[in-house]
């Protein structure tokens, strides 16, 4: 359970809403994406480009999302009609350098690489990967949740433990029924108390430290990008408004995924699905 402050805008897309230019802006790139030649990303298949991306990432169109440029791919793919496969611009040099000083923290290589040369944010898992801006001489993540992330903190690591899980379920056990109660007001006082006491085991501010908010599922489910600590360059899952706590996301194969192969296996699926699935006549 949440309170308001954590379960506002549940289930609305990852991306944010944009002003009159910025969409100006992005009906424009995508429109000159969408004239790129796909030949490099339709002759090149995806799971050739992993080795690849983790040293030097292709740009945009040889990972293949140019060549999924096309409006009635978007309902077709979760997530798309958020991203609606559109790319942001790569960060140049001199931003990433300005990102990291401000942060007080280097990035994890396979995701500057991927600032620098694929793309800030867009076109990836889920509702696409929250891109990063420079908003009034500030850099910030943008997308739901992403204000849970504390920049002030990135540098410190990211811990792999959470809340003791028996104090956990001892406090779930100990969560207020509304039939328990006869007056609804004495309900609404008991379950604001157990909130609180919820919050500060599940929600506290140490426990996402070295990280940032980088993509999400919608109503609360987020995915993570450690950035400090061991686990520095991989991406935990956010279940929390299920009463879960936060835990590494693993392949098929029960390893942990880097930034570079989740972005990867998105995109290989989403060719796969693609492929078999007939375009709208």
């Amino acid at each position: 359970m949440l309170s308001n402050s954590h379960s506002r805008d549940l289930c609305t897309s990852g991306l944010p809403d944009l002003d009159h230019d910025q969409q100006a802006q992005r009906d424009g790139r995508t429109a000159q994406a969408a004239a790129i030649t796909p030949k490099a990303a339709c002759s090149t298949p995806s799971h050739r480009l992993a080795p690849e991306l983790t040293e030097e990432p292709p740009a945009p169109e040889q990972t293949g999302v140019a060549a999924l440029l096309h409006p009635d791919k978007n309902n077709r793919v979760f997530g798309a009609i958020g991203h609606k496969f559109f790319l942001e611009d790569p960060l140049t040099p001199a931003e990433l350098a300005d990102l990291e000083d401000q942060t007080g923290v280097s990035l994890p290589g396979e995701y500057r690489d991927f600032l620098l040369q694929v793309g800030a944010g867009g076109a990836g898992p889920s509702y696409g990967v929250y891109p990063v801006r420079l908003i009034q001489g500030r850099w910030r993540w943008e997308g739901d949740g992403a204000e849970l992330a504390d920049l002030s903190r990135l540098a410190e690591p990211f811990q792999r433990e959470g809340a003791d899980p028996e104090a956990v379920q001892l406090l779930l056990s100990e969560r207020p029924e509304e039939d328990g109660f006869e007056d609804i007001e004495d309900f609404d006082d008991a379950i604001e108390a157990w909130e609180e006491r919820w919050e500060s085991v599940m929600w506290s501010a140490d426990r996402t430290v070295g990280a940032v908010v980088i993509s999400t599922l919608e109503c609360a489910a987020r995915e993570w990008l450690i950035i400090s600590g061991p686990e520095r360059g991989r991406i935990w899952s956010d279940n929390r408004a299920d009463d879960e706590d936060l835990k590494p996301l693993l392949d098929d194969n029960g390893a942990s995924m880097t930034f570079a192969r989740w972005y990867l296996t998105w995109l290989e699926k989403v060719e796969r699905q693609l492929a078999s699935v007939p375009a709208a006549g």
